[in-house]
């Protein structure tokens, strides 16, 4: 199931063995004791009836007597204690015990066995009781009353006194709640008793409301007010100094008029019914740390064929109702609608019918939300009783006495992610599984190698986008709690198309009106949330549209063989130097050692510099024997048995530890260091500008991780691919044919270029390169030609250095160089042409030393200083140019520009511009 649910406490486990260890000490010894005498047969009325702040969970049961018997479990002790006995056969609804277990309040009632008279107040139905229980020493009646009473102790922050004040709340089904100040005295040792019990100051807190919800680890109390003839959700804080605060009011458009009273996480009194639980509304608060606030309710079921429920995110100012179809008329809804907090998302949860997974950060569009329908494999595993969620992902079936913690079922969501032919399924799924947060290089692998795995199909949005994005994300989300408006969580802006089996209807709400401002932690990120409603800021979400057009500026004043302020361009590439250090710092890979990250592209007095090229285009740097092949790792599909010996296997993405097999971040390949360097610039400029109150080297850090994760993932998705095909070292050698490995990997790393260039989103160094020799192997020369003309592939330096050095001067492989080197850029192109011994690449050396020399040059006075009788060729164009290209050298006007060149002087010209004439006129 979608939801993992840990018992952290079990009656039957954790409470029955000690009772009947208890039980059996009591008999060995002739007596009973505190909680000894309880029969077999009355175990049924052992049960849970609070858990307190600090994890403690209070439980009562009755003796063979019937009567009533408090015990605590203590959560970090794994030990029961026995609280109190009372030897009244009374009915429990509520009870709370103090932070030092001194005091024990509980609200009972009157056993209705008749002829029963009710011995402690007579005239009244419930009783709220104050006990000492350090020792047993004295019970002071609280209230005495015929509504029902529930009462809860509040736990301070601080823990400073041994006997400090004690506060406890009551909550009346009168409408009304009171806060007690209880003051304890320690007297002749460890006794501790009520001091001044005659008068217990008390005041009231709230009053004329209907509905009540109290957050135990936040120590929040929310209740809606009915005053004015509308719902007034607010909210009370209690603070460590023992003040409380309202801290804000917000109006809900919802009838509660006529609901009747209710109470959430008061504890688990009697009063409730589990089959009038599909009959009432069911309203939830739920808040987590990144400062959200969403309130959930579902009203009275008026048909037994769709269900209504809606989440109001005050953080977003907006709600969503929803209707989910609940089949035919004959499938009715015995159990009712359950909602859970599990931190980023809230699920709404039908036992039998559906599962809804709501994405509380981001709920703008629906297909981040995970939508389950009922059948046995999704709706079997989860309880079918009524599941009360706590504070902290904790969930309580009190029906059965267990204690869960929840959490998203990492094993469910992987195995359904390969199974589900949905769309809108497949986004929420890969969201859900990245927001675990638990051992995310795990689920990294698993998730690419589910893209490798389903590279060729079809979907309604591209998955590598979408999950170098959002991992990106959820990697850097951590540090700070506003990076949800910062920084993009998804590739898709839009999302129009249907979720099968639910509809949706959005609208915009009124914002909580903030009463206290001052506080900290969770309400100063609330009201931050809610102030950037309110101002309805642009959307802040970074992007590369500024790096777009910077990058190509740069491109084209280098093209142009312009210069920008050495400082400025020496900054950018000490950024990329930065980020791909950080990536393989964090990434522990040793394939490349220090020196390959930043020597071949030195800073000088901030230009673009490439160090002097050796005859051999450093072959170290590529894998050049089987020996230093990939290592294979196997991997099966999530969930899924492995496979027998001999069979099918696919390969897995390579542990962090292993180093890389793919020849990435291995040359300099200035662009794609440009363009790291330039985001690098902007993401950090971004958010210095919005990011207030955060150290401006913590930024930096955090700007660096985001940028090197992008890369990593991008090396993780072709080392997986690598990894799977098995691809040898001796790929990267253009003296061979193609494989159907080369031509897979090969249509991978084009997918991966589809979905970087739709985002402008750099790659690592050397992908270029090595997606250039793949394409060499693997297409055709009319294809290759048109993918390199459109785009697709960059001739890189490197590549087509291999490709002149590995190639023969064969019939096709001439034509293939031509090609290739007709389609150089220019700076590149003279330095390639020097390395192909062939007539072509002299006649394009000529053309482009005639080109260079005269392209600048300014016509004078002919001045014939040239002997023609040493020219054997009559053909008075060709002598008047070589004429002017000798006079031109004769001059050293450009020397300075072949310094370190070849000599190209004018009788090579000659010979290179007859024949490229004769060729002209077919002669």
């Amino acid at each position: 199931m979608a939801l993992r649910l840990v018992t952290d406490f079990d009656l039957g486990k954790d409470v029955l063995p000690w009772l009947r260890a208890q039980r059996a000490a009591a008999a060995g010894a002739g007596g009973r004791g505190g909680g000894a005498g309880v029969l077999e047969n009355n175990y049924e009325s052992l049960r849970v009836l609070n858990v307190e702040r600090n994890g403690n969970i209070i439980y009562t049961y009755k003796d063979d007597k019937g009567n009533v018997v408090f015990g605590l479990y203590d959560c970090q002790t794994r030990q029961n204690e026995h609280l109190y006995t009372f030897e009244k056969d009374l009915q429990v609804v509520s009870c709370s015990v103090n932070s030092e277990r001194t005091l024990l309040a509980a609200s009972l009632v009157q056993s209705t066995k008749e002829g029963r008279k009710n011995e402690l107040q007579p005239g009244s139905k419930c009783l709220t009781l104050l006990v000492e229980i350090h020792p047993v020493n004295n019970v002071k009646v609280l209230k005495a009353v015929d509504s029902y009473v529930w009462v809860q102790f509040l736990y301070p922050h601080v823990d400073s006194h041994p006997f400090p004040e004690n506060h406890l709340l009551l909550i009346s089904e009168e409408k009304y709640i009171e806060q007690f100040h209880i003051q304890v005295i320690q007297e002749d040792g460890n006794r501790v008793v009520i001091k001044n019990s005659g008068h217990v100051p008390r005041e009231r807190i709230a009053e004329d409301f209907v509905w009540a919800q109290w957050d135990m680890a936040e120590q929040r109390l929310y209740y809606i007010d009915l005053k004015r003839s509308r719902s007034t959700l607010k909210c009370i804080q209690f603070c460590a100094d023992e003040n409380f605060n309202l801290m804000f009011e917000a109006p809900l458009d919802i009838s509660l008029s006529d609901s009747g009273f209710k109470l959430v996480n008061f504890g688990c009194g009697y009063l409730q019914d589990q089959e009038k639980l599909s009959k009432h509304l069911t309203l939830c608060v739920f808040t987590n740390r990144t400062g959200s606030l969403c309130v959930c309710y579902s009203p009275k079921f008026d048909s037994w064929e769709q269900i209504t429920y809606s989440v109001f995110y005050f953080h977003k100012g907006y709600s969503k109702t929803f209707t989910a179809a609940l089949g035919s008329a004959h499938s009715q809804v015995t159990k009712g609608i359950t909602f859970l907090n599990l931190d980023y998302y809230v699920a709404v949860y039908l036992p039998g019918h559906f599962f809804h997974l709501l994405n509380i950060q981001h709920p703008d569009l629906i297909c981040h939300s995970l939508f389950l329908t009922g059948n046995n494999e999704v709706m079997g595993m989860l309880p079918h009783g009524p599941l009360q969620s706590l504070s902290g992902s904790l969930v309580l079936n009190w029906c059965s006495g267990k204690l869960y913690r929840a959490s998203l079922n990492q094993s469910y969501l992987l195995r359904r992610l390969w199974d589900t032919r949905l769309d809108c399924e497949k986004m929420a799924l890969l969201h859900c599984v990245l927001s675990c947060g638990q051992d995310p290089e795990f689920l990294e692998a698993q998730i690419i190698q589910w893209i490798s795995e389903n590279i060729s199909a079809y979907y309604s949005f591209d998955p590598i986008q979408e999950f170098i994005i959002a991992s990106s994300y959820w990697s850097i989300y951590p540090e700070t709690s506003n990076m949800d408006k910062l920084l993009p969580y998804s590739s898709v802006l839009t999302w129009n198309t249907e979720i099968p089996g639910i509809s949706l209807v959005t609208e915009e709400i009124t914002l909580p009106l903030m009463k206290v401002h001052s506080v900290k932690n969770y309400w100063e990120k609330l009201n931050a949330n809610l102030e950037y409603v309110k101002c309805s800021k642009p959307h802040l979400h970074y992007h590369n549209n500024v790096v777009r057009r910077e990058w190509h500026s740069l491109i084209s004043e280098e093209k142009m063989e312009k210069r920008r302020s050495k400082a400025y361009v020496r900054n950018i590439l000490d950024n990329a130097v930065k980020v791909i250090s950080n990536l393989e710092a964090r990434s522990s890979v040793h394939c490349c050692t220090a020196a390959a990250v930043d020597s071949t592209l030195m800073h000088r007095d901030g230009e673009l510099v490439s160090q002097p090229r050796q005859t051999e285009p450093r072959p170290t740097a590529w894998p050049q024997s089987p020996a230093s092949a990939c290592h294979q790792a196997t991997h099966v599909k999530p969930g899924v048995a492995s496979p027998a010996p001999g069979s099918s296997r696919r390969q897995g993405p390579a542990s962090a530890r292993e180093p890389r097999v793919t020849p990435l971040l291995q040359e300099e390949d200035s662009h794609q260091r440009l363009l790291v360097g330039l985001m690098v610039s902007e993401l950090k400029d971004h958010l210095l500008r919005h990011l207030q109150g955060v150290e401006k080297k913590k930024i930096e850090q955090m700007v660096l991780d985001y940028s090197s994760k992008l890369l990593d993932l991008i090396c993780q998705i072709l080392e997986t691919s690598w990894r799977k095909h098995n691809l040898h070292p001796w790929v990267l050698h253009f003296n061979r044919r193609a494989s159907a490995a080369e031509s897979a990997v090969f249509h991978i790393m084009t997918r991966i270029l589809e979905a970087t260039n739709s985002l402008f989103l750099p790659l690592p160094p050397g992908f270029h390169t090595l997606h250039t020799i793949l394409g060499v192997h693997c297409l055709p020369l009319h294809n290759l030609l048109h993918y390199i003309d459109s785009g697709v592939l960059l001739l890189t330096e490197t590549a087509v250095t291999r490709l002149m050095q590995d190639l023969d001067n064969t019939e096709t492989n001439e034509k293939l160089k031509f090609s290739i080197i007709v389609r150089l850029p220019p700076l590149i192109g003279q330095k390639i042409c020097r390395l192909w011994d062939h007539p072509m690449s002299s006649n394009i050396i000529s053309r482009n030393h005639v080109k260079r020399l005269l392209q600048n040059h300014k016509k004078q006075p002919q001045r014939s200083m040239i002997d023609k009788s040493s020219f054997s060729v009559e053909f008075l164009p060709l002598n008047y140019l070589i004429e002017t290209l000798t006079e031109i050298e004769s001059s050293n006007q450009d020397l300075d520009a072949f310094i370190g060149h070849d000599n190209v002087d004018a009788k090579f010209v000659e010979e290179a511009a007859l024949k490229h004439t004769t060729m002209l006129l077919g002669l």
